[in-house]
């Protein structure tokens, strides 16, 4: 389960990767720190996504959600109490906690990343002093886009990207699930397509990845307009 993932770039990077031309100034960074947790009941973390605005001709806009659906579930120790969790992947996209977002495209969205983080099946802490991660890249594709769902709740928009089954880059080192990632030429598809047409984009990623037990640098990714 990826619940780690870096996006080191600007906002008008961001949006020139999409293939359109970014209505943002050059020095305008996202508010948040640029490596991305699971939001909390008490600690509310956030992380952008690209969706289309509502209004005008629709263009894409980047906003910024919390990462992950709320929910509830039973405590192990009293079940008729309920826990209140947050759910940042959609592994069973057939669930009803995510048909309402997959078959409607307005509540799909793209969620932008540098680098995405799967634990270490070694354990320990990193370099970087916290849980070890294997971190995964796209050499052709150096920001890449998960296939994400989003939907409005009680403290604002909180989105989800979807899980697939491993290729063979992440299986040695998570052997469960990774990430759906999109190519370039599907991401509007994704955005606009019909349910059918999006759910056939789940699927595992059959491009270049690049691994690492380091802690990616924080340089940011520059895109060319």
């Amino acid at each position: 389960m990826c619940n780690r993932y870096r996006i080191s770039a600007k906002q008008a990077a961001v949006l020139r990767a999409c293939g359109f031309d970014a209505p943002y100034a050059p020095d305008e960074e996202f508010p948040p720190a640029r490596e991305i947790f699971p939001t909390g009941k008490k600690t509310a973390r956030h992380g952008p996504v690209v969706r289309r605005a509502a209004g005008g001709n629709r263009p894409l806009e980047i906003v910024l959600m919390e990462w992950g659906f709320p929910t509830k579930i039973p405590s192990k120790r009293n079940p008729e109490v309920k826990l209140d969790k947050y759910v940042t992947n959609a592994r069973n996209l057939s669930s009803t906690m995510w048909t309402p977002s997959l078959k409607t495209p307005d509540r799909r969205c793209i969620v932008p990343f540098t680098h995405f983080a799967e634990p270490h099946p070694d354990g320990g802490k990193g370099d970087d002093n916290l849980p070890k991660q294997m971190w995964f890249s796209l050499p052709d594709q150096p920001i890449g886009f998960f296939a994400g769902l989003w939907r409005p709740t009680e403290r604002g928009e909180a989105f989800a990207f979807g899980t697939t089954e491993p290729n063979e880059t992440v299986k040695p080192w998570h052997p469960k699930a990774m990430p759906v990632i999109l190519h370039p030429r599907d991401l509007l598809t994704w955005l606009d397509g019909s349910a059918q047409e999006a759910s056939a984009l789940v699927r595992p990623y059959d491009g270049a990845m690049h691994h690492q037990d380091e802690t990616p640098r924080g340089d940011l990714i520059e895109v060319d307009a």
